[in-house]
C-alpha cells in the first residue's frame, strides 16, 4: 500500500536500506533500541525516496489504533495521591507520543476488572502496561492473552514469557538496612508494603537481609499499604507493643511521613531516637522535617524504558525481558 506520498513504501524503504519492515517502522516511531548504524541506514533510505510516513493509512492496513492501555490494579484515592504514579505516568507518555501513541489511563478501581478487560480485548487498545499489581489481580490474564504486554515491577506469578522493568528492591532495602546498622542502630525494625505485591515482597526480603548480614535480630515488622494512613497506623502498633527501635526502614516515603509524624507526636526525636529510612525519593522526602534519607528509584526512566519495550514487542521485535534498573540510597537528615 503506497503511502503519503502515493509511490513509495514502508517495504521499498526496507528494501533499500537493507533492513526488516519491522526496522523501518521502529525508526520511523523513534525507538532507542535500534543500533545507531541501522538509523542512519534506514534515514538515509527515507531521504533518497522521498518517504512520507502516514501513519493513519499503515493504522487502517495493520488494525493498528495507535493506543496504549496503563493498567492501574488500584482505587482512584491511591492512584492520585502517590507519587510514584505522578513520575511513572510522565515517562510512560513522553515515550508514547514520541512515537504518536495516545495513553489510555485505565483504573480497576471497585471493578473486578470485567469492564476494563472487555475494552482491552475488544481492541481498542494495541497493547497494555500493567503497574502496581496484586496477588488477587487475576483478571489480568485475560489482558495478557489478548495483547503484548509489559509490567511495571516482577508480575505477581511467574510467567516465562513475561517482559517487565523493575528495580532491584531486594538490593536496595538490604543497603537502606545496612546502612541503618553502619549508623549504630541494634534494634531495626520495619515497615513493610503489601506482602501480596513483588515490591513489598522484595523489599521485606531485602531487609531481613540487610539484619541477618549485620549480625542483628530483627525488630517489629509491620505491614503498611504504601500510604501515609499505614504509616502512621503502623507507627502506631510499633509504640504500643513493647520498647520502640532505634532504626525503622519503611517501604515507602509515604509511609514514613505518617510514622514520621506519629513518633514525633509520641515525643520521639527523629534521628536521635529514631533513625527513619524510606523509598521512593519523591517530593515527600523533602517535604518533611527532617528531610528523609530514602532510596532513589528512576521512576520516570522506568516508565519510558517501559513503553519503549512495549512499542518493541508491537513492532515485532525481541526485546529484554527482564530490565533490573538500579536504586540509590540518598542521604539526608532522618538517619
Amino acid at each position: 500500500m503506497a503511502e503519503a506520498n502515493g509511490t513509495v513504501t514502508i517495504e521499498e524503504v526496507a528494501a533499500a536500506a537493507g533492513v526488516s519492515r519491522s526496522t523501518v517502522s521502529r525508526v520511523v516511531n523513534g525507538s532507542q533500541l535500534v543500533r545507531p548504524d541501522t538509523v542512519a541506514a534506514v534515514q538515509k533510505a527515507i531521504a533518497e525516496l522521498n518517504y512520507v510516513p502516514n501513519r493513519a493509512a499503515r493504522s487502517l492496513a495493520s488494525r493498528q489504533t495507535m493506543a496504549i492501555a496503563l493498567v492501574i490494579p488500584e482505587d482512584t484515592s491511591r492512584f492520585f495521591g502517590d507519587p510514584f504514579f505522578a513520575a511513572i505516568v510522565p515517562g510512560i507518555n513522553a515515550r508514547l507520543s514520541r512515537a504518536n501513541y495516545m495513553l489510555n489511563l485505565l483504573i480497576a478501581n471497585s471493578d473486578p476488572g470485567e469492564r476494563l478487560t472487555e475494552y482491552v480485548r475488544g481492541g481498542f487498545v494495541d497493547g497494555a502496561i500493567i503497574v502496581s499489581h496484586h496477588t488477587s489481580d487475576t483478571f489480568i490474564d485475560q489482558i495478557v492473552s489478548a495483547v503484548p504486554v509489559v509490567y511495571g515491577g516482577r508480575p505477581v506469578r511467574h510467567r516465562p514469557e513475561a517482559h517487565f522493568v523493575d528495580v532491584d528492591n531486594v538490593a536496595a532495602a538490604r543497603a537502606a538496612t545496612a546502612y541503618l546498622a553502619e549508623r549504630g542502630c541494634r534494634s531495626i525494625g520495619t515497615i513493610t508494603g503489601p506482602l501480596s505485591m513483588p515490591a513489598g515482597a522484595d523489599r521485606f526480603e531485602g531487609f531481613r537481609a540487610g539484619v541477618a548480614e549485620a549480625g542483628l535480630v530483627a525488630g517489629p515488622v509491620v505491614e503498611g499499604d504504601f500510604s501515609i494512613g499505614s504509616g502512621a497506623e503502623a507507627m502506631r502498633s510499633i509504640l504500643a507493643s513493647g520498647p520502640v527501635p532505634d532504626g525503622l526502614f519503611i517501604a515507602s516515603d509515604l509511609m514514613a511521613q505518617g510514622a514520621l509524624a506519629t513518633a514525633q507526636g509520641a515525643g520521639i526525636r527523629v534521628p536521635e531516637q529514631l533513625k527513619i529510612v524510606g523509598f521512593d525519593d519523591s517530593a515527600v522526602a523533602t517535604s518533611v522535617i527532617p528531610n528523609l534519607t530514602t532510596i532513589h528509584q528512576p521512576t520516570y526512566e522506568q516508565g519510558e524504558l517501559m513503553a519503549e519495550i512495549l512499542l518493541e514487542l508491537i513492532a515485532g521485535g525481541t526485546p529484554a525481558q527482564e530490565t533490573i534498573m538500579r536504586a540509590e540510597l540518598v542521604v539526608r537528615d532522618s538517619a
